[in-house]
């Protein structure tokens, strides 16, 4: 699965390409592919905080 900053720059070739070739489906796979990217990355910060607040609630009862 690419990651989150892989998808975005995927998606800005993708929509200067269309944007560039008149190609109105290929600039909004673009926008789409970007969408994603900020999705995962979001994601995954939120993941990244969930971990860390069960390691405290694990040490606080240790």
């Amino acid at each position: 699965m690419a990651s989150g900053k892989t998808d975005e720059a995927k998606g800005r070739v993708k929509e200067a390409a269309g944007a560039l070739t008149g190609d109105k489906k290929l600039k909004n796979e673009g926008k789409a592919d970007q969408a994603a990217g900020r999705i995962k990355k979001a994601a995954k910060k939120v993941q990244k905080k969930a971990e860390e607040v069960i390691d405290d609630v694990k040490d606080a009862l240790s």
